[in-house]
């Protein structure tokens, strides 16, 4: 070990140099937090095993002059490491960050420059497009709200050959008839996510009368009741619940949707949910994450934003659940049973043939397409 000293900021750094052969195994000493490789030559193998007793917040960095073509990244003992890399371009430098209270390790840093870039992207990353869409919150009860579809998230990201990425495809929320959720109303949604990446956030549940609170806030917030607002959605990722009315007959709030508020409950009309938000990755042009409509004493019927938001109304409607895999928000009627959230799905596109297995694959205007109803893995 090498501590780095200077006489204005004292201790710097204290890093490791070690001049590696093929199949190395190094594991960090306590008190060392860099390593540097300087191989003579590129290394077929090699493995780099995280420190025993690190503390809360310590980053550890490793860089390598060479590449290693098959890396091992490990935790220590009783310790799990989060998107460990398996290869190591030359000139590339990875750091990953410690979280005691999960004694996880977390990918905290990559410094990739456009020559390196094209090293790793040659050594087989590819580019992924994906949807997350979390679970519909659930509908409340008496004159209350609609459930909140789904938090609504598309991106890309870079994915490694051999490397499996954990999918989880949220549920929809229970309905308020079952005991009532975190705000006495219907129960959030389940977020849906990939690997460590940015997770949607599951719909909140609507909001009961009995309760008197709002909705729940969620991806997109459930819709309020007649003394309330609906919950707050998140940004990004859904809109807010329309608000009841304890006027006329009593209307509650539609539930947000991915695409815009719920509909404010007015005179005999609840709320309608909010409209979803239309994606085609997987091929066609389908809407996800609509709201639940609210419930009114009337007998006319609320509608469910477009994106599996179930219908709403009064006592004379039968309330609709959120259509499964759409993340859409369950509806919400007076007396009767509500409906529960719709579960979410988890779909990624990329162009070419088949190059990663999970979910259900098909091909669609030159790109491969793996989908997820249900929770899984995706291998890269």
């Amino acid at each position: 070990m090498t501590a780095v000293l200077s006489g204005t900021n004292g201790l710097l750094q204290s890093y490791d140099y070690q001049v590696s052969t093929t199949g190395f195994s190094y594991t960090f000493a306590a008190g060392v937090q860099t390593l540097i490789l300087n191989p003579a030559g590129t290394l077929a193998t090699g493995t780099v095993t995280m420190p025993a007793a690190p503390a809360d917040g310590m980053v550890v960095t490793f860089s390598s002059t060479q590449q290693i073509t098959a890396l091992t990244v490990a935790a220590n003992t009783g310790q799990t490491l989060n998107n460990a890399i398996t290869i190591l371009a030359a000139g590339q430098s990875m750091a990953y960050v410690y979280r005691a209270a999960s004694t996880s390790w977390f990918a905290f840093n990559s410094a990739i420059s456009s020559g390196l870039l094209s090293a790793v992207l040659a050594a087989g990353a590819y580019t992924i497009n994906y949807l997350l869409v979390a679970g519909g919150g659930g509908g409340g009860s008496s004159w209350g709200g609609g459930g909140g579809g789904g938090g609504f998230l598309t991106t890309s990201a870079t994915v490694f050959p051999a490397s499996t990425y954990v999918v989880t495809v949220g549920a929809g929320g229970a309905d308020a008839t079952v005991g009532g959720g975190p705000n006495g109303g219907g129960y959030n949604g389940s977020n849906s996510s990939l690997g460590s990446f940015v997770a949607a956030v599951g719909g909140g549940g609507g909001a009961s009368d009995s309760a008197n609170a709002p909705g729940s806030s969620g991806g997109s917030g459930g819709g309020g009741e007649i003394d309330s607002a609906g919950g707050a959605g998140t940004a990004g990722q859904g809109f807010a619940g329309g608000s009841g009315s304890r006027t006329g007959q009593l209307p509650g709030g539609g539930g947000g949707g991915a695409g815009a508020v719920g509909s404010n409950g007015s005179g005999s009309v609840a709320g309608n949910g909010g409209v979803g938000l239309a994606s085609s990755i997987s091929g066609s042009s389908v809407f996800y994450a609509g709201g639940g409509g609210g419930a009114t004493s009337s007998g006319t019927t609320s509608t469910g934003g477009n994106g599996g938001g179930g219908r709403g109304g009064g006592n004379s409607q039968t309330a609709l659940p959120g259509t499964a895999n759409t993340g859409g928000g369950g509806g919400c009627v007076v007396i009767a049973a509500t409906g529960t959230g719709g579960s979410g799905i988890v779909i990624i596109s990329y162009s070419g043939g088949q190059r990663g297995t999970g979910g259900t694959v098909t091909t669609s205007g030159g790109n491969t397409i793996h989908t997820f109803t249900s929770s899984g893995t995706y291998s890269a």
